[in-house]
């Protein structure tokens, strides 16, 4: 890809993200990266993992709670923007698996929240 593309690509990234809200707060990653210890995709747990979204901003997702997910730099990389069950099963990853623990990951996080309010 040229400098000129990438370029171009950051710009229009950088729009798309201004344009939505972003809520995702700093405990709130902690709280996920505790929640999955590891990539969701992949289950890696290198020391560096990234946020991704489930559905991408390119596609109208934004950084919240329900949307963000810890993903090794290769799982990342690779899902880009395409939507996370056409890629799972693409990469012969098991879809249901990281459904059913993205859910029950949310409900815990949800409910501790929850508890936190009253």
């Amino acid at each position: 890809m040229s400098a000129a593309r990438r370029a171009r690509y950051a710009r229009r990234r950088k729009v798309r993200l201004a344009r939505v809200d972003n809520d995702l707060t700093a405990p709130q990653w902690a709280d996920l990266l505790d929640a999955w210890s590891g990539c969701a995709y992949c289950r890696a747990d290198g020391p560096a993992l990234q946020r991704d979204c489930v559905m991408p901003v390119s596609r109208g997702g934004r950084y919240t709670l329900e949307n963000v997910v810890p993903a090794c730099a290769s799982c990342n990389a690779s899902k880009h923007n395409s939507e996370v069950t056409g890629w799972l099963r693409r990469k012969k990853l098991d879809e249901g698996a990281f459904l059913l623990r993205h859910a029950t990951i949310l409900q815990s996080l949800r409910a501790g929240d929850h508890r936190d309010d009253d």
